[in-house]
Parts: C-alpha cells; sequence; structure tokens
C-alpha cells in the first residue's frame, strides 16, 4: 500500500511538473524596498520612476555599499522559475531594470537590461559578500525584451529573450538553496535622474524540488 501511494504520488508530481502552470503574480499582493516616490500598478503591470542616483552594489572594485534602488517583491521558498517583460526609458549610464532574488543585504542576484555608452546590455550582477557584474551587449536595442531566471538546487540561471519564445542562456550563478529568497522586480538609477520602468507579465511558476523528485523516483518500487 505504501509503495503504491509514493508511486502515485511521484507520477502526479511528475504530471504536474510537466504542466505549465506559470501564473501572473498578483502585483497588489507585493511589497516595497525601497519604495520610489511614484509608481503604478495597472492590469497588473508596474510602471514605476526609478529613484535618481541609487543602485544594488557591495564594495569589489569601487570600494563603495549601496542598497537604495526600488524593488517591489514577494517571497518564495525552494525551486521556481520567475520572468518578466522589461520596458524601459533608459537615459544615463547604468540605467537598468530587471528581475532580482535576494536573501540579504549580502546576498542577491539581480539581472536584466543595462545601459552602457549607448548599447543595450543583458547584465547580472551576481553579490555574495562582495558583487561581480558581467554583461552582454546586444546588437540591437529591442523596444522590449524578456528576462527569466530559474532557481534549481543551489544555483540561479539567466536567460533573455525578444519574442517569450526563443531564450538565450547568459549566466549560472550559485546561491544557498533550501532558503527563501525574496523575488521581484528592481530598477536603479546610479548615474542619472532616474526614468521611467515598466514591468509587465510577471509570472513565477513552482518547480517540484529537484532532489525530492529523484527521491521519489529511487523509491517508487
Amino acid at each position: 500500500m505504501i509503495k503504491t501511494k509514493t508511486k502515485n504520488l511521484l507520477i502526479g508530481m511528475l504530471a504536474l511538473g510537466a504542466v505549465d502552470t506559470a501564473m501572473a503574480q498578483s502585483l497588489d499582493k507585493m511589497q516595497w524596498f525601497n519604495e520610489p516616490e511614484k509608481w503604478e500598478i495597472r492590469n497588473n503591470s508596474l510602471t514605476m520612476t526609478v529613484t535618481p542616483q541609487s543602485d544594488y552594489w557591495r564594495i569589489s572594485h569601487y570600494g563603495f555599499t549601496v542598497d537604495d534602488a526600488p524593488f517591489y517583491y514577494t517571497t518564495y521558498g525552494g525551486e521556481f522559475e520567475a520572468k518578466v517583460k522589461l520596458t524601459g526609458g533608459y537615459k544615463a549610464r547604468f540605467d537598468q531594470m530587471g528581475l532580482m532574488i535576494r536573501t540579504d543585504h549580502e546576498n542577491y542576484i539581480k539581472t536584466g537590461v543595462e545601459f552602457v555608452d549607448g548599447k543595450f546590455n543583458v547584465s547580472t550582477v551576481v553579490t555574495h559578500h562582495t558583487s561581480d557584474w558581467s554583461v552582454t551587449t546586444l546588437d540591437k536595442i529591442p523596444p522590449f525584451i524578456w528576462i527569466k531566471v530559474i532557481r534549481r538546487l543551489d544555483a540561479v540561471e539567466v536567460f533573455y529573450s525578444f519574442d517569450d519564445i526563443n531564450y538565450t542562456m547568459t549566466r549560472n550563478a550559485p546561491l544557498q538553496d533550501n532558503k527563501p529568497v525574496m523575488v521581484g522586480l528592481m530598477a536603479a538609477s546610479p548615474d542619472g535622474k532616474g526614468f521611467e520602468a515598466k514591468f509587465e507579465n510577471f509570472k513565477v511558476k513552482h518547480l517540484p524540488d529537484q532532489r525530492r523528485l529523484e527521491w521519489l523516483k529511487k523509491n517508487a518500487n
């Protein structure tokens, strides 16, 4: 009986994992860290005027720490996929917007579009006490871009897309597993006076725990 129940549970979980359960995250149930002066939610899309001279960075290369940019988030445990459509009126060097996964002020990953020297970059900053920075320069300036992150085990994979169909991976970065994280929408304007950032179709999809699925599979018979 126990083996039958375990097998049925495995089949059910595998079936659940095969179905796209992505749902639009209800923005009105999220909360602010560093709320900007001007923002609006309409049709489950968030538009904000990004706080001037704000950013997220810790220590390395520049020697300063800042933790003051707008971040609109919810909290998730376990493994998940999150994605969002980004449209920004970028103006100044380092204007940026995207997704952030944050454990605390010393551990976070932010990724999205960053405007540097007149070019669009898919930019990722990984911070574990100190920050690093990686960029993928785009050949063209798209009207919008999709960013997707997948948290699996002790890592986060970062992807971008122009059509929400074909995604390109740009980064695989470590993040402590089995710990709840804040997941949400981030924008910053380190050098500038702010800009308008629009986030659409923000979705988070729960992914069944990979180790649990493997355990169930081994113990199905």
